[in-house]
């Protein structure tokens, strides 16, 4: 598509982001069991609350601002931050560290020094204080539900989500202080999680591993976990490969090329991805697919894929497009989804717009401009 069609989109991807809103935190006091299990969460609902989906919500947003190179989203970023320090933080854990990843994007852009404060904080605690599991892997500790100030310690358990969520974050800021222990500890999440995570016969990710259970959970492929690798790695390696060694960025860069081949035999003919990779009786998800999209169409720009994968990077930016309504909103996006045990949790994940959803349809469609 050329960048006249994929331009007015991406604008009414970026505004229905921008206008998402907030949510009533208080609903999750009262959910029962089986809403939260099927992603109705009501915090992870529109722009405005500090956690993951509005951590990867921002992201998008500074990946527009990046592309036209100046700095109109400014007012917007410094409102959202000064808005959730007026109301309080809420607990630390994995999930709430992802909006930090644009703050320290943004340090000399906003100029705040309490910002800075805050980035450094946060950094050293994943270090210090983020309960870890067997072999140092960062625990996805998440928030709880109804208590922003609680958490849920997910004792002895690795997700995929962990590598977008919080290392990008502690990688950028090893970068942007010269903290090489900050670098270190980042790449070594990347290997212990492609260790416990990472199925090579099929080459894609498992959603999770248990140290506890000495399992990988319900053992399924989710299309949106292998996205958080397909994307972040990408991410990861354009601050990190510099500094990085050479056999750990090799090893990385393998690990992607081969999830990458495993993924463009398991794209639908829509140019989607189904919410469980291999099961095509699941349902097609435009979160996933979009940062799947991303992924590849990196990985080509810097040479990592070659050119066979332009029919499938070509097939997925139309359908991400097709997936977008006339006022912006991307349609077929699943909620947060917890850990399952079976596939049907995953099938059965309600879909609805969420500012990820928003977020990751802008990133594939910036990098499907020329």
């Amino acid at each position: 598509m050329t960048n006249e069609q994929l331009l007015p989109v991406i604008q009414r991807v970026m505004d229905k982001l921008m206008n998402l809103g907030g949510a009533d935190y208080d609903k999750d006091k009262s959910s029962s069991s089986e809403q939260t299990k099927q992603g109705f969460i009501a915090r992870d609902f529109g722009i405005e609350e500090w956690d993951w989906p509005q951590g990867v919500g921002l992201y998008g947003l500074y990946k527009l601002q990046n592309f036209y190179g100046d700095d109109r989203y400014k007012d917007f970023f410094r409102k959202w931050f000064e808005n959730n320090c007026a109301k309080g933080l809420p607990s630390r854990n994995i999930n709430t560290t992802a909006p930090y990843l644009v703050l320290a994007n943004l340090l000399g852009e906003l100029d705040n020094p309490e910002y800075e404060k805050m980035c450094l904080d946060q950094a050293r605690w994943l270090m210090e204080e983020l309960p870890k599991t067997k072999e140092g892997g960062f625990q996805h500790v998440t928030t709880a539900i109804g208590d922003r100030n609680g958490v849920l310690l997910n004792d002895g358990e690795m997700w995929i989500d962990t590598l977008f969520m919080a290392v990008l974050f502690l990688n950028q800021m090893g970068h942007l202080y010269d903290r090489p222990e900050w670098r270190s500890e980042a790449a070594r999440q990347f290997l212990i999680h492609i260790k416990y995570l990472y199925e090579k016969k099929n080459g894609l990710f498992y959603h999770g591993w248990s140290f506890h259970l000495n399992s990988n959970f319900g053992g399924i492929f989710w299309c949106r976990g292998n996205s958080w690798f397909t994307f972040g790695a990408l991410e990861y390696l354009a601050v990190a490969r510099e500094t990085l060694d050479p056999g750990v960025c090799t090893y990385i860069i393998d690990t992607f090329k081969a999830q990458a081949e495993a993924l463009k035999k398991l794209q639908a003919p829509s140019g989607l991805w189904h919410t469980v990779l291999d099961d095509p009786t699941s349902y097609e998800e435009v979160s996933g697919s979009a940062a799947i999209a991303a992924g590849i169409l990196r990985g080509m720009k810097i040479g990592i894929l070659d050119e066979s994968f332009k029919e499938c990077a070509e097939k997925a930016v139309a359908a991400i497009c097709d997936s977008v309504a006339e006022d912006g909103t991307v349609l077929k996006v699943s909620a947060g989804t917890g850990m399952g045990y079976d596939i049907d949790h995953y099938r059965n994940i309600a879909i609805m717009p969420m500012a990820y959803g928003q977020s990751l349809a802008l990133i594939a469609l910036i990098e499907a401009l020329q």
